[in-house]
């Protein structure tokens, strides 16, 4: 006769008595799935926006921009003209009108601000604060930008020895030969005795996009035999922020700004979508993302090379 088997012994259980759960299949809530597509939409959408929109306003809107503040600026600056009131010097506030230049070769005419600040130069060319006005005795620094904001430098590097420039200050009415191209690190002559140079500074580079890398300053030289009077008090240095190829740290506060609020509103048009359509809610924030959008790339573009 075969002995009864005993049962089979229980698994023993964890201290405590505590059941061990068993791994089961991971249940995704009802409408999940939907919430994460449209957090992901949302973020890609916004960036897609953010980088277009950059583009199209440093390549393209900024030159209308431009186009604006020079017609504005030239009605100040004509009047200013007429009244005897516009500056010749030697403290001039940063943006305001102290000449037009006119390139004929290039088909240029530009109303220069003071500064040479990125921010500055946004409206037109700039003047170098530390050099003396067009026209007067000594050498004038006007720099200028070469692929944005109306890229009115964009061909400088074309001039040839001989082809004219012309300034006109409320002083008077100067017109320059040039005398020749340089680069960085080419010998330098003084101008003589009682004679009014103007160095006109752009920006060049090379290979693909080399108007959206510049690498190097380029310098036009014009000289004009006489001059006109220069008042004492000039400036001797500017910040580094106003040399050639150079941007303004002093933006990145301002750019922090514009980033938070990009990101803020981001998050409301997550959070808005899981409410309303998606129709609806791009409809409200596209306007809020483009005005954003324009005050964020302002803030970049002044912390690139003010030449560009």
């Amino acid at each position: 006769m075969t002995p009864p088997t005993s049962p089979p012994t229980p698994p023993s259980s964890p201290k405590g008595g505590a059941r061990v759960k068993t791994a089961g299949p991971v249940e995704i809530r009802p409408g999940e799935a939907t919430e994460v597509v449209a957090m992901v939409s949302s973020v890609c959408t916004m960036l897609a926006l953010i980088s277009v929109w950059f583009l199209l306003q440093v390549l393209v809107l900024s030159g209308f921009s431009q186009a604006r503040d020079q017609h504005i600026l030239y009605g100040q600056f004509r009047t200013q003209v007429a009244e005897a009131t516009a500056p010749l010097g030697p403290v001039i506030t940063p943006g305001k009108p102290v000449a037009v230049l006119t390139i004929p070769k290039l088909d240029v005419q530009q109303v220069v601000v003071e500064g040479t600040a990125s921010g500055d130069m946004q409206a037109g060319p700039g003047h170098r604060r530390d050099s003396v006005i067009p026209g007067q005795v000594g050498t004038s620094y006007v720099y200028g930008r070469s692929a944005t904001y109306g890229k009115p430098f964009a061909d400088l590097d074309t001039l040839k020895v001989g082809d004219k420039i012309v300034t006109q200050t409320g002083q008077a009415k100067t017109t320059f030969v040039v005398e020749g191209i340089r680069r960085a690190g080419d010998q330098v002559t003084a101008p003589e005795a009682g004679a009014a140079r103007l160095t006109l500074v752009t920006a060049e580079g090379t290979g693909f996009l080399h108007q959206l890398r510049p690498s190097d300053a380029v310098y036009v030289d014009a000289v004009s035999e006489t001059g006109q009077q220069v008042p004492s008090g000039r400036p001797v240095g500017v910040p580094k922020s106003e040399l050639a190829m150079e941007g303004t740290p002093g933006a990145l506060p301002m750019l922090a700004l514009g980033l938070a609020l990009l990101t803020g509103l981001t998050i409301a048009v997550i959070a808005a979508r899981q409410r309303w359509s998606a129709p609806l809610v791009w409809v409200i924030a596209s306007p809020l993302a483009i005005a954003l959008s324009w005050f964020t790339t302002d803030q970049v573009v002044r912390l690139l090379p003010n030449l560009m």
